[in-house]
């Protein structure tokens, strides 16, 4: 059990040492990556997991994402009795990961005067703040990526090919589905260097959002557990209820995001109208 929390703890450092190592390139000041972009951001991510995969994979089953262990337990692809040892052994490899990266950037933290940016090198946050959208669009991406990690596992490719489908799945996420988020869609990627933000001497930091970072860990969760259910019952059972529990999941997604978007336009004009009779 100590080899498989060394190579998850090893494993999620090296993907957080280049995710976060790109997004830290991108955003801090005087660095000569600065401003490549989202396109450069989704690459990367998608070959830090590859890497993350091959450092560890030969050790453990490479899961480096709480979400993805909680849901392969969840419908009995692994077991329960080294849940602890894997999730443990990811929040600290992330947690450590963004130590290096911050040692990496260290002159750039000075030069950097915008706290948002300094935070987002760590931590997620949302494009529009929005709660419970924000954590819909996390459940969705983990939920694809769950889905998907049971797809390409249940596919023959050569020999040490798998990390890379699974880096280039990672991408597809980014492009398509992270833009509302930035995608955590791994509740240790982003709880452990949110950690490391509040913890280590950053010039001028700011605070590190902690109101925000129940999303990235309830979002994934959920939205992992519901990808791996339904892919199990529609794929490995042959049965409708993984048909009917995706049906309702995402008509419950949406009568949620209706219900608040209702609410909070209701909120708008009434303060509109406060604000008037004023």
């Amino acid at each position: 059990m100590f080899a498989e929390f060394l190579a998850e703890m090893i494993g999620t450092m090296v993907l957080i040492i280049f995710g976060g190592g790109v997004v830290a390139g991108n955003l801090l000041k005087k660095s000569k990556a600065e401003g490549s972009g989202w396109v450069a951001i989704s690459v990367a991510w998608g070959l830090a997991v590859t890497m993350g995969v091959y450092v560890s994979g030969t050790v453990s089953d490479a899961h480096l994402n709480p979400a993805v262990t909680l849901s392969f337990a969840a419908i009995g692809e692994f077991s329960w009795d080294l849940v602890p040892a894997y999730i443990g052994g990811q929040l600290l490899g992330a947690f450590l990961g963004a130590c290096v990266v911050y040692l990496n950037y260290l002159p750039h933290w000075r030069e950097t005067k915008d706290q948002g940016a300094k935070l987002g090198v760590f931590a997620t946050d949302p494009a529009i703040p929005h709660y419970p959208s924000n954590i819909i669009s996390e459940a969705i991406g983990t939920a694809v990526l769950i889905f998907g990690l049971l797809a390409i596992g249940a596919n023959q490719f050569s020999e040490g090919l798998n990390p890379f489908i699974v880096g280039l799945l990672i991408t597809a996420i980014g492009f398509s589905l992270g833009g509302p988020t930035g995608y955590a869609i791994n509740p240790a990627r982003d709880l452990g260097p949110r950690i490391a933000h509040f913890l280590l001497p950053i010039q001028g930091k700011g605070p590190s959002n902690w109101s925000y970072a129940w999303v990235p860990i309830v979002g994934p969760l959920l939205g992992g557990v519901i990808g791996a259910v339904v892919y199990q019952y529609v794929f490995l059972k042959s049965s409708v209820v993984g048909i009917i529990v995706g049906v309702v999941a995402l008509l419950a997604l949406v009568a949620l995001s209706t219900t608040f978007s209702i609410v909070k336009s209701n909120q708008e004009k009434s303060n509109k109208a406060a604000m008037k009779r004023v």
